[in-house]
Order: structure tokens, then C-alpha cells, then sequence
């Protein structure tokens, strides 16, 4: 499977560490991954919203896993925050787990299903 990264020259610049578009070529698989939260299987939350945000991505990566694929695999994600406050945290925990990798993204202000929860992640990816 090939991975491109697209940014039409007459749009906005993606800022952030992703991509405005993503094409997927040769992919046999597609995976839809639902909104990961931050707890664990026994229902743990941890406090604070940068360890929340990395067991959410430990999450999506978890359910990559499961289906033989990695973070290589990921085309698309969307982040729910429950405070648009923790936007730029957010981001760096994103870059942190992605590194270089660029995929296509949203962020959105919503209220999230768990009062404890402050974001879901739900991913795509492809194999």
C-alpha cells in the first residue's frame, strides 16, 4: 500500500503536523475504528489531560494491533475534546505518538460521553 500526502497549492497550509488530504492506493483493508477513550480495561481514568491523551492514542494503537496493523497504517483521525483549552496539548501528544507520520485530521469541541473523559479518538487506517 502506498501513502500520499496532498495539499492543493491554492488552499489553506496545513499547520501542526498533518495533512490536508490523504491518498491511500493499493490498500486491501480498511479499518474503522471507533471513538478510543481514556481508560483502561478495568475502567481506570487517569487524571489530567496529557496521560488521558496518551492511553486514548495507546488505545487506537491497541486496536491497530489487534487487526495486524500499526500507526504506519493510519490515514485519518479525529480527536473530540471535551475543552477547547487542551487543543495545543492535544497537538503535542499527537506529534509526540505520530512523529513524522502526517495523516489527515480533525479536532472537535464537543461534550464527550464520560464527564471523566476529556477526549475520544476514532481512527481509519488501511492495510
Amino acid at each position: 500500500m502506498q501513502i500520499r500526502a496532498i495539499a492543493a497549492a491554492d488552499a489553506p497550509k496545513a499547520l501542526g503536523g498533518y495533512a490536508q488530504a490523504i491518498e491511500a492506493s493499493g490498500a486491501q483493508r480498511l479499518l474503522f475504528i471507533s471513538g478510543q477513550v481514556p481508560a483502561e480495561p478495568d475502567g481506570a481514568v487517569p487524571p489530567g489531560f496529557e496521560a488521558q491523551a496518551r492511553l486514548a492514542w495507546r488505545n487506537v494503537e491497541r486496536q491497530l494491533a489487534a487487526a495486524g496493523m500499526g500507526l504506519d497504517n493510519l490515514l485519518k483521525c479525529t480527536t473530540y475534546l471535551a475543552r477547547r483549552e487542551d487543543g495545543l496539548a492535544a497537538r503535542k501528544v499527537r506529534l509526540e505518538v505520530l512523529g513524522d507520520r502526517q495523516l489527515a485530521l480533525t479536532t472537535i469541541v464537543a461534550g464527550i460521553f464520560d464527564e471523566a473523559w476529556l477526549l475520544e479518538i476514532e481512527a481509519i487506517a488501511a492495510a
